[in-house]
């Protein structure tokens, strides 16, 4: 935008005009978008392998889908107007959410033209879209980890861009480049699925995302800011203070479209929506080094995709040798659609999950404010190991 605003005097001005403009844009545009998705007939008709939830949700049909795009946009819409587009880290997160979001878009497109023709649900196969993370998530961890390597402090023994900082651990530790990626795409494409499996109810994924939002501001504030990372003695990762402006556009973004989300839903947001969010919580994470953090904070995503893995895994492990069905630890997985066949209504699940989510955020918080105990006022801003 104006030059003036690209420096770190004006970062409280440009979030918060991108936390606005995100909102409005997905306020404005939504009603407008719904119709054209009803006309288009791009709606969704859930389908789960549970007579008794299928009957649950059977007014849901038709509900349109892929309004996650109309977040996307808004973000990248956003981003360009406020955002300092020099920074490499900025480039590259809406180089992830372009990948994720078109992954998303396709996975969609296929599911809802099957529903039309009344073929199946299925989109892309699992190992397809897997790939596809896994190959975005690589590009971003080099990437990066070169970007950082341009940052690293005089006289540091490592850079704190490539450290891995733990809570209550005094000093962060450092990775070779292997390492560093490996963990880069465990946390990139666990969460983009773990939002993707949690987006399963009426504003449960959207809601959950902006405490989780509000969190990694607050966090990329503090890495990126020399005066903040100092007093709170954090590693100091440069140039990460512009994720602040990615985080507050997708939190503004989010609550727009929560407005429509919220029950009973007008709009779904789809795998073009869940897959990219969750996708660019995951890269700013790694952009600050608070990958640890991001699980505390994400708390409520971690039991759903948990809950995924171990009705998987147990209904195999106890499936008898010669054929037959295995046992299930929970009525349904995610662990949502659990407590709606117990008898809860949906809008009593999604606020009780938004509680614990706001929980999750605040003992994220916690433990990261609390790290200036543990480490001494030489070396912890500067990301060294003496």
């Amino acid at each position: 935008m104006f030059s003036w605003l690209l420096n770190e005097e004006q970062l409280i001005l440009r979030m918060v005009g991108a936390g606005v403009v995100g909102f409005v844009l997905v306020w404005l545009a939504a009603p407008r978008t719904i119709r054209f998705l009803i006309r288009s007939k791009l709606g969704d008709r859930p389908v789960f392998d549970h007579a008794d939830l299928n009957q649950l949700t059977r007014h849901k049909s038709n509900t349109p889908t892929m309004g996650g795009a109309l977040v996307v946009i808004a973000i990248l819409v956003s981003v360009l107007l406020f955002g300092n587009l020099a920074k490499m880290y900025v480039r590259l997160s809406l180089f992830g959410l372009v990948w994720l979001g078109v992954l998303g878009g396709v996975d969609d497109w296929l599911k809802l033209r099957r529903i039309a023709g009344a073929t199946g649900r299925d989109g892309l196969r699992s190992w397809e879209k897997i790939l596809f993370q896994i190959a975005g998530a690589v590009i971003l961890a080099w990437a990066t980890w070169r970007y950082g390597s341009q940052s690293t402090p005089e006289g540091a023994t490592i850079n704190p861009a490539h450290g891995l900082v733990l809570p209550f651990i005094p000093y962060p530790i450092a990775l070779a480049m292997p390492v560093y990626t490996l963990i880069a795409v465990i946390t990139m494409v666990g969460a983009s699925n773990a939002v993707n499996l949690t987006d399963g109810m009426d504003g449960l994924a959207t809601g959950c995302l902006t405490s989780v939002c509000a969190v990694l501001l607050l966090l990329s504030w503090v890495v990126g800011v020399a005066a903040w990372a100092e007093f709170l003695r954090v590693p100091l990762v440069a140039g990460a203070a512009e994720m602040t402006v990615i985080c507050a556009a997708m939190l503004g973004a989010c609550l727009g479209f929560l407005w429509y989300n919220a029950h009973p839903a007008q709009v779904f947001m789809g795998d073009t929506g869940s897959l990219p969010l969750g996708g660019l919580l995951g890269y700013i994470a790694v952009v600050t080094r608070q990958e640890v953090i991001l699980l505390l904070a994400g708390g409520v995503f971690v039991i759903e995709a948990a809950s995924v893995m171990l009705q998987v895994g147990y209904f195999k492990l106890t499936k008898p040798p010669g054929g037959g069905e295995g046992k299930r630890l929970f009525r349904c997985a995610p662990i949502h659609h659990h407590f709606h066949l117990a008898g809860w209504a949906e809008s009593k699940v999604v606020i009780r999950f938004w509680i614990l989510s706001i929980l999750f955020a605040t003992l994220a918080l916690a433990t990261f404010l609390s790290q200036r105990l543990w480490r001494d006022p030489i070396g912890s801003a500067d990301g060294l190991i003496r």
